[in-house]
């Protein structure tokens, strides 16, 4: 099979496209015939040695990849309710990404908790499009606790994570604050946010006392955080560090997990027409790079998807 690795970290030029065997799943696992896979910013995060700075073992080989959709084409050991020839999506980060290989490839094992059934008529980069932003956001939400009619600022909410946080909140009764270009305004509105801006400092103008709570995919961070009003909650997502909590503000640093219930209802979600995934672009497996490049480049409004 192919498979995208990085051996030395570094910029979108370190992906190298090599030829190897399909593994072989182990107790836990399936392996799957993947039909595609997302490009995330924590991919592009690993790829120039993130992982390092976080105490993982330097590796003379690292898979890529977390997104993915594809069909069950072999079972490990013991492992139950999944069979072969089923279509799944997944979240996959088993092994906290210190592996030889993974989804940017033609196959791939993931680990049975981490994967949901997925529509057998959904597009497959639909399919490998909604589990890590829709689980970031979902997970967001629920740290956050809101009660309906609470306020809640999204910075990046024209991006894949943020556009998610607009949906699930309004879903939940919450008043969403979106922070995009104006240019956005439409498409926002349309996703279900109640008020956009342009600039963060214009949400005090909407509401002096600040919102209930931020959620901050933008990393915007002390410009976000002073947005929230005294005694409010600020949620940074998979950065190193949030503001202190001053003004009473309860700060916290998201890192999403696997959680195959809360995967199994965002894909109802979707499949009834109440959450939309939105790709951006499609790029074959060899074209890793060139997806990296455009991710890095920023002003995506939807998901990036390699097809192998």
């Amino acid at each position: 099979m192919r498979a995208v690795v990085v051996r030395k970290y570094g910029g979108p030029e370190a992906l190298e496209t090599v030829e190897v065997p399909a593994p072989e799943p182990g107790p836990g696992q399936v392996r799957i015939r993947v039909e595609a896979a997302a490009v995330n910013p924590v991919d592009l995060f690993i790829r120039g040695g993130g992982l390092l700075m976080h105490g993982a073992p330097a590796r003379e080989q690292t898979g890529m990849g977390c997104d993915v959709a594809g069909v069950v084409e072999a079972l490990g050991p013991d492992v139950t309710g999944v069979a072969v020839g089923d279509r799944v999506l997944a979240a996959s980060t088993w092994g906290g990404f210190n592996r030889d290989f993974g989804p940017y490839a033609d196959q791939a094992v993931i680990a049975v908790d981490e994967l949901a059934p997925a529509p057998a008529d959904w597009p497959a980069e639909r399919a490998a499009g909604l589990p890590l932003p829709g689980l970031t956001a979902w997970q967001c939400l629920d740290i956050l606790n809101l009660p309906e009619g609470s306020t809640l600022l999204v910075t990046g909410a024209a991006g894949s994570v943020g556009g998610m946080l607009v949906q699930l909140a309004a879903l939940r009764g919450l008043t969403v604050v979106a922070l995009a270009r104006s240019t956005d305004e439409e498409e926002l509105r349309a996703l279900g946010a109640h008020y956009v801006v342009d600039d963060v400092a214009k949400v005090r103008e909407l509401l002096p006392e600040g919102v209930d709570a931020a959620v901050d995919p933008a990393k915007l961070v002390e410009a976000a955080h002073d947005a929230v009003r005294d005694g409010g909650q600020f949620v940074a997502v998979v950065v190193d560090g949030a503001p202190g909590d001053g003004r009473g503000i309860t700060s916290q640093v998201m890192w999403a997990h696997p959680a195959r219930e809360q995967l199994d209802a965002l894909v109802e979600l979707v499949d009834a027409g109440k959450v939309r995934v939105r790709v951006a672009a499609t790029y074959p497996l060899t074209e890793a790079a060139a997806a990296h490049t455009r991710m890095a480049e920023g002003g995506l409004r939807g998901r990036l998807v390699l097809l192998p």
